[in-house]
């Protein structure tokens, strides 16, 4: 998830210092001209915008943005409508977060209302290799594309910092960047500015990069010329709809987060519901299924950010190995991935689902070994990953002796409901 919405807990920095009030959940970066008083100009011709936009548009692509579109910040209507509907259906599941003020999170102006234009930008992670291949190698963990390489929101932020100083430095005014780290619709700001369509999965779709785009915005108190908004090109299509191994999309442009693999083994912090276990298949950390399946793809390339290319040890590691990292181990081997921040219980708990579902019995050793295990979910997880994996009578046994030791009413579920 990448995401079929966006599943992040809004962050904080800023620029030129912090900016955020008592017990504020998020925070912004921050440019200020020279003076630190705003500027504008609203007064500048035409032909003046004109250049300085395309001008600012070289200026991305030579910090390694692939596109870039402006729009107004009262251009994406009808989006609060649509969040209040996916609100009241509890569908963003336990990302109470995304309940914290519909309001300012569905307009820009209420998130800063000095705003008179939003920059978008995307840069292309377009995988090098089929991302649905490797769910056919059962014993190997799919972890999806965007976390198969450094974490984008670092690289991104410190590109939209520089990009923004520039803008600065060219014309004035006040800035703020964000990059999937506030109360911002990124995907709907971006339609609007021209980078592409949301499809019917929810996510952006583009028709020179297909549905691989990670999105930033540069909210800016100066008047730019706007581009167009995008039109929906789907169609009839539902590809992405009809691959979604748990189907997650209720309907067309709707998305039950609650359903999707990416919430299931990145958001949700419990045990995975046992209704989902086996359509996770090998998948422990996203999902790229509805992505991937997008027709738009084959005007998809590669990306061309050499930290965003998989590391060669994400691309299909063997379920066996991850299952034996202890935390140390854990953080070393994800140091500066998005897979860090779920922790190492998460994490493996998604592998022993994993191995649950691999049909691979050289790895019931390694799950009797996580029974005994520190965490109430990792141990909750290994029981029903026994319970795929091993013989009826010598899960039976085991059940004899660790059920009656266990602490944890969970865990003591996992073995009853195993056996039911």
């Amino acid at each position: 998830m990448r995401y079929a919405v966006s599943l992040r807990r809004a962050g904080a920095v800023k620029i030129a210092g912090v900016r955020e009030g008592p017990g504020s959940a998020e925070r912004h970066e921050e440019c200020r001209t020279a003076s630190g008083t705003s500027q504008s100009i609203g007064h500048v011709t035409d032909i003046a915008t004109t250049s300085l936009k395309d001008s600012l548009a070289r200026e991305a692509r030579a910090l390694g943005f692939d596109s870039l579109g402006i729009t107004d910040p009262d251009a994406i209507t009808g989006v609060r409508e649509r969040l209040d509907a996916f609100l009241a259906a509890g569908a963003h599941g336990q990302m109470d977060w995304l309940a914290d003020n519909p309001g300012r999170r569905a307009d820009p102006k209420v998130m800063w209302a000095d705003v008179r234009s939003v920059i978008m930008l995307g840069v292309n992670y377009g995988p090098d290799e089929n991302p649905l291949a490797i769910l056919a190698q059962r014993s190997n963990a799919a972890i999806s594309v965007y976390a198969q390489g450094d974490d984008y929101h670092d690289l991104i932020k410190k590109r939209l910092k520089l990009l923004a100083r520039w803008l600065i430095a060219q014309a004035g005014g006040d800035v703020k960047v964000f990059v999937d780290t506030a109360a911002v619709m990124e995907k709907p700001l971006a339609q609007a500015a021209g980078l592409g369509w949301q499809g019917k999965h929810t996510n952006l779709v583009s028709r020179e990069f297909g549905s691989w785009l990670f999105l930033g915005a540069i909210f800016t108190t100066l008047e730019l010329p706007r581009d167009a908004a995008v039109a929906d090109h789907c169609g009839s299509c539902q590809a992405c709809l009809d691959i979604c191994p748990t189907a997650a999309f209720p309907a067309p442009y709707q998305l039950d987060a609650r359903r999707c693999i990416s919430y299931l083994t990145i958001e949700n912090k419990g045990p995975i519901p046992r209704e989902f276990r086996k359509a996770i298949g090998n998948r422990i950390y996203g999902c790229d299924d509805c992505l991937a399946a997008c027709p738009w793809n084959k005007f998809a390339q590669a990306g061309r950010e050499i930290k965003l290319a998989a590391r060669d040890e994400l691309r299909a590691p063997g379920l066996g190995e991850l299952s034996r990292l202890d935390d140390a181990q854990f953080r070393a081997m994800f140091t500066k991935s998005p897979v860090k921040r779920i922790g190492r219980d998460r994490f493996i708990r998604n592998v022993l689902i994993a191995i649950g579902n691999s049909g691979d019995a050289t790895l019931v050793r390694e799950v009797e070994r996580l029974l005994d295990d520190d965490s109430a979910l990792v141990r909750g997880a290994a029981v029903w990953a026994l319970s795929e994996l091993g013989p009826v009578n010598e899960f039976q046994a085991r059940m004899a002796i660790a059920a009656s030791a266990e602490t944890d009413a969970g865990v003591r579920n996992e073995w009853s409901d195993a056996i039911a």
